[in-house]
């Protein structure tokens, strides 16, 4: 085995998985024929190099290994993902599924990218959910694009995310909000009328006031609906993301108004 060769170098043309093993070590002898497996299943996409550590401690060294089994993925000479222990097969199935790069994932973070900069333009992010029809993080993405502007688009995106995906705690929160841009003012309930409200704001995304308009109606009623103001604040603040700044600036009132 030639490291360099068989691993740094040939991560540039594919994938390498190296399975740092050795032959005294259980938990890689229960890890080594599901690899092997998932290898063989891979058909090409990847390959697996296993390394006894016994046989190379300078890569143990090298690449700060501490304990084996120590599985890392390779690409253009790069560790770019990793896990230790004896994982499950689903477990390595999920993480592959994460990690191994494509040219899909390559054109969605490009996407994503030119989104931060302008998140009205979709036309390129509906193309890609198009054209790859089984990539789920674009649906999720798109959906949560669409929410406060195409409620029914937004829907039919996030049905066909199904429970058990590794992004499915992304969509419960949009399920949320979609129930929250389907209500319609059918009576003279105060909260009611408040939270279809809010609807208008999170339209014009005038998400300070819907965050105001909530957290005045958890307040007052927070358990209406099967407690449709908390939840949907909730969401709306995993919806903006933890490090911004109305999430910052409202968070605790939010707290606050819960006691």
């Amino acid at each position: 085995m030639n490291f360099e060769a068989d691993v740094i170098e040939r991560s540039s043309e594919i994938p390498v998985i190296v399975d740092f093993w050795a032959p005294w070590c259980g938990p890689c002898q229960a890890l080594g024929p599901i690899i092997e497996q998932l290898a063989v299943e891979a058909s090409g996409v990847w390959e697996l190099i296993k390394i006894n550590t016994d046989d190379h401690p300078e890569l143990m060294e090298r690449f700060k290994i501490r304990g084996i089994p120590a599985v890392k993925m390779f690409d253009k000479g790069e560790v770019i993902a990793e896990f230790g222990g004896a994982l499950p097969k689903f477990q390595i199935e999920k993480w592959l599924d994460e990690h191994l790069p494509s040219e899909q994932k390559q054109t969605f973070a490009a996407i994503v990218e030119q989104l931060e900069s302008n998140p009205s333009d979709l036309d390129a992010l509906e193309s890609f959910v198009d054209a790859n029809p089984d990539f789920v993080d674009a649906k999720i993405m798109l959906a949560k694009s669409l929410i406060f502007s195409n409620k029914d688009a937004a829907a039919e995106l996030i049905d066909q995310v199904r429970p058990g995906h590794r992004d499915y705690h992304q969509v419960e929160p949009l399920g949320h909000l979609l129930e929250l841009m389907e209500l319609e003012l059918r009576d003279e309930h105060p909260t009611q009328a408040k939270l279809v409200s809010v609807k208008g704001h999170l339209r014009n995304a005038e998400f300070d006031q819907a965050l105001e308009t909530l957290i005045s109606t958890v307040m007052v009623d927070k358990s209406y609906l099967k407690e449709l103001p908390r939840r949907a604040t909730v969401a709306l603040f995993q919806w903006l993301g933890p490090s911004h700044e109305l999430t910052k600036k409202y968070r605790r009132r939010f707290d606050m108004a819960l006691y």
